[in-house]
Protein backbone atom coordinates (compact mmCIF):
# COMPACT_ATOMS: atom_id res chain seq x y z
CA UNK A 1 0.00 0.00 0.00
CA UNK A 2 1.26 3.46 -0.91
CA UNK A 3 0.33 6.42 1.29
CA UNK A 4 0.93 10.16 0.86
CA UNK A 5 -0.23 13.26 2.82
CA UNK A 6 -0.84 16.44 0.81
CA UNK A 7 -2.37 19.89 1.42
CA UNK A 8 -5.99 20.19 0.30
CA UNK A 9 -5.24 23.24 -1.87
CA UNK A 10 -3.35 20.97 -4.32
CA UNK A 11 -6.65 19.43 -5.43
CA UNK A 12 -8.96 20.92 -8.03
CA UNK A 13 -11.54 23.25 -6.48
CA UNK A 14 -14.43 20.81 -7.00
CA UNK A 15 -12.66 18.20 -4.82
CA UNK A 16 -11.09 20.55 -2.29
CA UNK A 17 -14.56 21.94 -1.46
CA UNK A 18 -15.59 18.44 -0.37
CA UNK A 19 -12.71 18.00 2.10
CA UNK A 20 -13.20 19.92 5.38
CA UNK A 21 -9.55 19.70 6.52
CA UNK A 22 -6.34 21.40 5.41
CA UNK A 23 -4.62 18.10 4.58
CA UNK A 24 -5.68 14.81 3.07
CA UNK A 25 -4.18 11.35 2.78
CA UNK A 26 -4.01 9.52 -0.56
CA UNK A 27 -3.88 5.74 -0.24
CA UNK A 28 -3.35 3.36 -3.13
CA UNK A 29 -3.97 -0.33 -2.54
CA UNK A 30 -4.49 -2.92 -5.30
CA UNK A 31 -5.34 -0.26 -7.88
CA UNK A 32 -7.87 1.48 -5.61
CA UNK A 33 -7.14 5.11 -4.75
CA UNK A 34 -8.73 6.60 -1.63
CA UNK A 35 -8.71 10.23 -0.48
CA UNK A 36 -9.12 10.54 3.30
CA UNK A 37 -9.24 13.85 5.25
CA UNK A 38 -6.50 14.15 7.89
CA UNK A 39 -7.66 15.41 11.28
CA UNK A 40 -5.06 17.52 13.08
CA UNK A 41 -3.92 16.32 16.49
CA UNK A 42 -4.98 18.41 19.47
CA UNK A 43 -2.09 19.87 21.46
CA UNK A 44 -2.64 18.67 25.03
CA UNK A 45 0.01 21.03 26.43
CA UNK A 46 -1.89 24.23 25.65
CA UNK A 47 -2.71 25.00 29.27
CA UNK A 48 -3.33 23.69 32.73
CA UNK A 49 -6.43 21.72 33.51
CA UNK A 50 -8.18 20.89 36.73
CA UNK A 51 -7.79 22.86 39.95
CA UNK A 52 -4.97 25.09 38.70
CA UNK A 53 -6.52 26.03 35.35
CA UNK A 54 -7.64 29.44 36.67
CA UNK A 55 -4.33 30.18 38.36
CA UNK A 56 -1.98 31.76 35.76
CA UNK A 57 0.69 32.67 38.36
CA UNK A 58 1.23 28.98 39.19
CA UNK A 59 4.27 27.90 37.17
CA UNK A 60 5.58 24.37 36.97
CA UNK A 61 8.51 25.29 39.21
CA UNK A 62 6.20 26.75 41.87
CA UNK A 63 3.96 23.71 41.71
CA UNK A 64 6.90 21.30 42.12
CA UNK A 65 8.30 23.36 45.02
CA UNK A 66 4.92 23.22 46.74
CA UNK A 67 4.72 19.43 46.25
CA UNK A 68 8.26 18.98 47.70
CA UNK A 69 7.33 21.10 50.73
CA UNK A 70 4.18 19.01 51.28
CA UNK A 71 6.21 15.81 51.03
CA UNK A 72 8.73 17.10 53.62
CA UNK A 73 5.87 17.90 56.01
CA UNK A 74 4.58 14.35 55.69
CA UNK A 75 7.95 12.92 56.79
Amino acid sequence: MTELVLPTNTLPEALSDLIPTEKFRVQKDNGIIQIVPVEEDIDCTIGLRGLLADCPEMSVDKFLARKRAEKELEL
